[in-house]
C-alpha cells in the first residue's frame, strides 16, 4: 500500500493510493501518525480496500502533497553508512553504526521549499531510505526480529549544513536540524509492497545534474541490523523514523564543493518509493 497526506500544512487529508485512485481514509483515521500505526491502522486500511468501502477523494490531484507521516516522534539517523560515502569524506568505515538525532519538526512535504539557513555557506543534499517504525522495538533479540517492527519506507532528504555539523563544536545535530531540513515522501510504502529494503536504487540530481546514484545494497549496516542495534540503546516507537544514510556524491565529497544556494532545485527518487523535488530559498 501507498499512504499519503494531501492538503495545506496542518490540514492534510490521509489517503491511500490504489492504482490510479486516491481514496479518502478519513472514515478510518484522522491522520497517518503514531497513533494510527500503533492501533493497527494499516490492517484497517487493508480491510477497507478488500471490502471496497473507501471512496475517492475529489480534487486530489490539485492538492499539495504533504509528508506521508505526520510529525514523527523522533528521527534517528545513521551516519557514514555507505562505504563509498565514507571514502569520499575521508572517514574510516564504521565498526558500529554512527548515530545522531534530527529534530522531527524538520519534516516537510516532498515538494515544499527548503530554507537555506541564515549564515549558511555549506548546505548539502543527501538522498536516504527512511524506515518508519510500526511497532515497538525494545531490546530486540537479533536483527532477524527487526523487520517485523517496520511499517514501511519513505523517500527521505536528509538536508545537512556541513559547517554547522562539523566545524561549530562537533555536534552533528546542529547541522541536521535546521528548519525544513527533512523533506519526506511522497508516499509511505508498506513493507510488503517494498520487498527487500536492501535492493533499492537511490538517485539525486541538482539542477538536473546527476549527483548521487547508489543502492541500499551498499549499506555498511543493513536495515534489520540498524533497527536491532538502535533497540539496544533506545526504544523505537510506532511513528519514529530512521534515516539510514546516503551514498556517495554529496557536495562535501566533491572536488569543487558545489553547496546548495537559493534557487537551486534538488530532485530525488528511490525505487518504488516515488520521486520528490525541492527548491532552495533563503531563510
Amino acid at each position: 500500500m501507498k499512504l499519503a497526506r494531501l492538503g495545506a500544512p496542518g490540514f492534510e487529508i490521509p489517503v491511500v493510493v490504489d492504482g490510479d485512485r486516491t481514496l479518502d481514509l478519513r472514515p478510518l483515521t484522522a491522520d497517518v501518525d503514531a497513533a494510527f500505526l500503533a492501533s493497527g491502522g494499516l490492517d484497517l486500511v487493508r480491510g477497507a480496500l478488500t471490502d471496497g468501502s473507501l471512496e475517492s477523494l475529489n480534487g486530489a490531484a490539485d492538492l499539495r502533497v504533504g509528508s506521508p507521516l505526520a510529525r514523527p516522534g523522533k528521527i534517528v539517523c545513521i551516519g557514514l553508512n555507505y562505504r563509498d560515502h565514507a571514502a569520499e569524506t575521508g572517514a574510516a568505515i564504521p565498526t558500529e553504526p554512527v548515530v545522531f538525532m534530527k529534530d522531527p519538526s524538520t519534516v516537510v512535504g516532498p515538494f515544499d521549499e527548503v530554507l537555506v539557513p541564515r549564515g549558511s555557506t555549506k548546505t548539502d543534499w543527501e538522498v536516504e531510505l527512511g524506515v518508519v517504525i510500526g511497532s515497538t522495538a525494545r531490546y530486540l533479540d537479533s536483527p532477524a526480529d527487526a523487520l517485523a517492527c517496520v511499517a514501511g519506507y519513505v523517500l527521505s532528504h536528509d538536508v545537512s549544513e556541513r559547517e554547522f555539523q562539523l566545524e561549530r563544536g562537533g555536534q552533528w545535530d546542529k547541522g541536521k536540524s535546521c528548519e525544513t531540513f527533512n523533506p519526506m515522501g511522497p508516499w509511505l510504502v508498506t513493507s510488503d509492497e517494498v520487498g527487500d529494503p536492501g535492493a533499492l536504487g537511490l538517485r539525486l540530481w541538482v539542477n538536473g545534474v546527476a549527483r548521487q546514484d547508489g543502492s541500499t545494497a551498499d549499506m555498511v549496516f543493513d536495515v534489520a541490523y540498524v533497527v536491532w542495534y538502535l533497540s539496544q540503546f533506545m526504544v523505537l516507537h510506532p511513528g519514529d523514523v530512521v534515516n539510514t544514510g546516503t551514498p556517495a556524491g554529496v557536495a562535501l565529497g566533491l572536488p569543487d564543493k558545489p553547496y546548495l544556494r537559493a534557487g537551486d532545485v534538488v530532485t530525488l527518487e528511490i525505487d518504488g518509493l516515488g520521486r520528490s523535488e525541492q527548491r532552495m530559498v533563503q531563510a
